[in-house]
């Protein structure tokens, strides 16, 4: 299959490529467990088109979706099956497509089935783990120069020193680094580095490189996309391209396969609650700490918030901070898109997509949904979109298909031992890594952009711009885009400069896709 827009009509005229499979059926198309690959489809008279980018399918006629630039706020990205466009859909990841009798059937074809290992040899899991790791590094290794994204993180790191044992050579490490307090984690990509001998490469970002790229970064994405990592990645997939690499490994995927996020082990704390008898939570821990009294002392508070959001079943309670949903839609948006968007529909996808897997821990349940929310519509579109702007080719040794059958067969407490994240990854690879690289906390391509959008005055206008421009769109209140940028943005950068960031990076994609869109009356 080409990158150009095709007719399914039938399927079986068609060669596949671009990462998607043909599925057992002669008249269907199946797109990868993580979406890494993306096919997109529209029926149009009476046809199936399909392409590989959304907006290869749109035309002059095609009209933006209101409710995906809803998902879009919630989300920071437009989750499968939707997209920007009216009438255009993303196949899920895991998914496919068949066509018959003249009807388009989405099914899935795969969910994760967890079957942990009861008293497993840690011993031969270990020595499995790392020949797995090697062999997964070595299948995405083309010949040409062996090069990584290096942020100094336990999966980056991890490839850079597999590159290594697999090819023969020292890899090619790239790193991004801010001049920024808090933001700036170079000195752990320069200790891996040292220890794995790579040939190691640096890159400051500053506002001026924001300025000048966010325009270009935002318009090559085929739908708005929120993830402010993307400009970093991009710088650091530039310096690559400029080095001659043609195809650079990215560490993405183990926290979400072997339990490396904070939230899991958040998420465990807030479980506990649930041990709790009944009588207790309501007779006593409910009345006492949900009362006005309860708000006056630091401790009762803390204990307060804790049951407060204990009681709230997964995985709504993941979304009890979403940044949309803790500002009001109602007091961001204007009425006019309000009254065309549906503001449950979101949590009902993920109402769908956590209740997916079959008998599975809490744990394992909530990694099978970061699969499909962190991975699929984020994490892999950003380094995805950051390279392909750059002119590189990208892999992810880390999503190996014998990596993924390995991490179903790990016990729960493998990934997380009480509180501690990814235990067994970590502990496979303890003397392989430096110790201090299994000790630091995680951080990755964060990037500073509230900071400096207080303070350069470039970035500033840019933001300001845009957010107003969006306004005269009928997307947002006008009251709110001003209260945002001379109150809320300058009081909490890092957390207001999220919102500052979506909404500018939706502006930025609406100007170059679609210049003339405004929400209807």
């Amino acid at each position: 299959m080409s990158d150009d827009v095709g007719d399914l009509m039938p399927l079986t005229d068609l060669a596949p490529g671009m990462g998607l499979r043909w599925a057992d059926e002669p008249n269907a198309l199946k797109v990868d467990r993580f979406g890494i690959h993306s096919l997109c489809y529209r029926v149009d008279g009476g046809q199936l088109r399909f392409a590989a980018r959304a907006d290869e399918l749109a035309d002059a006629s095609t009209e933006i979706d209101p409710q995906a630039i809803f998902d879009y706020l919630y989300f920071h990205a437009i989750p499968s099956p939707r997209t920007i466009y009216k009438d255009i859909y993303r196949l899920p990841p895991g998914h496919r497509a068949a066509m018959g009798n003249g009807q388009l059937t989405v099914t899935p074809y795969w969910q994760p089935r967890f079957e942990e290992q009861r008293k497993p040899s840690f011993s031969a899991l270990k020595d499995e783990f790392r020949q797995l790791l090697q062999q997964a590094v070595a299948a995405q290794l083309d010949g040409s120069k062996p090069a990584c994204f290096l942020s100094g993180g336990t999966d980056s790191s991890t490839v850079a020193g597999m590159i290594g044992l697999a090819s023969g050579k020292a890899a090619a490490s790239y790193s991004i680094g801010f001049h920024a307090q808090g933001y700036d984690e170079i000195e752990y990509a320069r200790l891996a580095a040292r220890h794995f001998k790579t040939e190691h490469h640096e890159y400051y970002v500053t506002p001026e490189d924001l300025v000048r790229s966010i325009p270009a970064v935002a318009a090559y994405f085929d739908q708005p996309f929120g993830n402010s990592s993307a400009l970093p990645s991009y710088y650091c997939a530039t310096m690559a391209r400029e080095d001659g690499v043609s195809k650079i490994l990215a560490g993405d995927g183990g926290d979400e396969l072997f339990g490396g996020n904070s939230r899991y082990a958040k998420q465990r704390v807030f479980g506990w609650y649930g041990h709790v008898p009944g009588l207790l939570q309501k007779g006593l821990m409910e009345p006492l700490l949900g009362g006005r009294a309860a708000q006056a002392l630091t401790l009762t508070r803390k204990a307060g918030s804790y049951v407060e959001q204990a009681r709230v079943p997964m995985p709504d309670r993941m979304q009890m901070y979403n940044l949309i949903i803790r500002l009001g839609a109602s007091e961001v948006l204007t009425p006019q898109l309000m009254a065309q968007i549906d503001t449950t529909a979101p949590l009902a996808l993920q109402r769908r997509v956590w209740q997916a897997p079959q008998q599975a821990s809490a744990l394992n349940r909530e990694l099978a949904y970061d699969w499909r929310f962190t991975l699929a519509e984020s994490d892999l579109p950003k380094v995805l979109g950051a390279t392909g702007c750059a002119g590189l080719a990208v892999g992810f040794p880390m999503l190996d298909q014998r990596l993924l059958d390995f991490s179903l067969k790990l016990p729960t407490d493998y990934k997380l031992n009480g509180l501690k994240l990814r235990w067994f990854f970590k502990e496979a690879l303890r003397g392989f890594l430096p110790d201090q690289t299994i000790a630091k906390k995680k951080q990755g391509f964060g990037l500073p952009f509230g900071v400096w959008a207080n303070t350069h005055p470039a970035l500033k206008a840019l933001a300001t711009d845009s957010l107003h421009s969006l306004a005269r769109r009928g997307v947002v209140r006008t009251d709110f885009v001003q209260t945002l940028l001379t109150q809320r943005l300058p009081e909490h950068p890092a957390y207001f400069g999220e919102m500052v960031w979506i909404l500018m990076m939706l502006e930025q994609w609406l100007a170059a896709k679609a210049p003339s869109f405004s929400v209807p009356a």
